[in-house]
């Protein structure tokens, strides 16, 4: 059996989030070999395009050189559908999050987004295995359009999703929101109670987001949880590490 895992993963990353993570990013390789997976939006709220920051992308491109991954995470990562058209659409678009960019996407809309973002990671020379919808939340016709691309992997916020087939893998993961005192109180609270549940578990994701970084409360939390675990003695890797290893493990049993 392989020892435990840890995946320490950057959501929503793009030039104007940048300067939320720098510190803690410096804070973590100050800690050692601790690989990174970075979940990058293209054009971020169609405002912040990579193309148009060639300094970030060769931050980027020397955190691939370190051994970190670079995760499609959307394109826009804003929800620019049509207007929803049911209750239940209207509360995820609108009440549950703002950024379901691939909630309402046909398959073909889906199909060329994401290829555009590929073209991307294929012009820069950034490996690309996993796409991450933003909130998690993809359309039936993404789903559809993800089998139809040479992708190894996306996710939710518990499990890895192997593709094309979307074979689940568990993969619990620690997610706050900490946009109001009264929210990282009761994120602390909830990610304690999850980290005791989860102590034999066999990965533990760490999904921060750049909201946690403007707090200082917040902030330390993700580098005393991240230490900790490092301590307890789980392996740092990055997503497509493991589900390598996820899957060197079934061929064997197989």
């Amino acid at each position: 059996m392989n020892p435990p895992s840890l995946l320490l993963v950057l959501h929503d990353v793009a030039p104007n989030t940048w300067a939320d993570y720098q510190r803690f990013v410096d804070q973590v390789d100050a800690l050692g070999q601790v690989p990174i997976t970075w979940l990058v939006v293209p054009d971020f709220h169609k405002q912040h395009s990579l193309e148009a920051h060639p300094g970030f992308r060769r931050m980027l491109s020397g955190r691939v050189e370190r051994g970190d991954e670079l995760v499609l995470h959307g394109y826009y990562h804003c929800d620019d559908s049509p207007a929803a058209r049911t209750p239940h659409d209207w509360f995820m678009r609108r009440i549950y999050t703002h950024e379901g960019e691939f909630y309402g996407l046909s398959e073909a809309a889906a199909l060329a987004r994401l290829r555009e973002g590929m073209e991307l990671f294929h012009r820069y020379r950034w490996p690309l295995h996993g796409f991450v919808a933003p909130a998690w939340l993809m359309s039936e016709g993404t789903r559809e359009a993800l089998r139809h691309l040479p992708l190894r992997y996306t996710s939710d916020s518990q499990h890895l999703y192997r593709l094309p087939d979307f074979a689940p893998i568990d993969a619990p993961g620690l997610v706050w929101s900490a946009r109001s005192p009264w929210r990282r109180g009761l994120s602390k609270w909830l990610s304690d109670q999850r980290e005791q549940r989860w102590r034999q578990a066999p990965v533990i994701r760490l999904g921060l987001h750049p909201v946690d970084m403007r707090h200082e409360y917040s902030r330390a939390y993700w580098l005393k949880t991240l230490t900790r675990l490092l301590e307890q003695g789980r392996v740092p890797m990055t997503k497509i590490q493991w589900l390598a290893q996820q899957s060197a493990l079934i061929e064997r049993v197989a």
